[in-house]
């Protein structure tokens, strides 16, 4: 893998650091356990072995590798889901995890404007609606 790629690879998981942590600092703000550095490592995780599939193991087919993110975030996403009685708790933060790596994902097959757009969507859905939600 040339050097040039390897650079995109890192300035990829940086941009997908700083978008995932601004999707966990919402998470961490309001005490969950999956919260600024999970979101981070889910996001710059997704980002790299995405971006792998893409550079490094071509001329294969690049979709093989990102296609088994989503049952590993499937399982860090259940663990975040607990059910106490009729009560379920976090479900919000397992989709935060899931959509996390969706933008991790599309950082690393250089999609870097959509998931930029996206995180402004996942934080305006995690902060905004959640002050117009009626109180319990």
């Amino acid at each position: 893998m040339i050097l040039e790629d390897q650079l995109t690879i890192v300035l990829q998981t940086l941009l997908a650091g700083v978008l995932s942590g601004l999707i966990g600092m919402d998470r961490e703000r309001r005490g969950h356990d999956a919260g600024l550095r999970t979101h981070m490592l889910v996001g710059m995780g997704a980002c790299v072995f995405t971006s792998l599939s893409v550079y490094a193991f071509m001329p294969g087919d690049p979709g093989r590798v990102a296609s088994q993110i989503l049952p590993g975030i499937g399982f860090l996403g259940a663990g975040a889901i607990l059910k106490e009685g009729r009560n379920i708790q976090g479900l919000t933060t397992a989709a935060s995890i899931w959509i996390t790596a969706a933008v991790g994902m599309g950082i690393g097959a250089g999609a870097w404007f959509a998931a930029i757009c996206t995180t402004l969507i996942i934080w305006f859905t995690l902060v905004i609606v959640q002050r117009m939600k009626p109180p319990n």
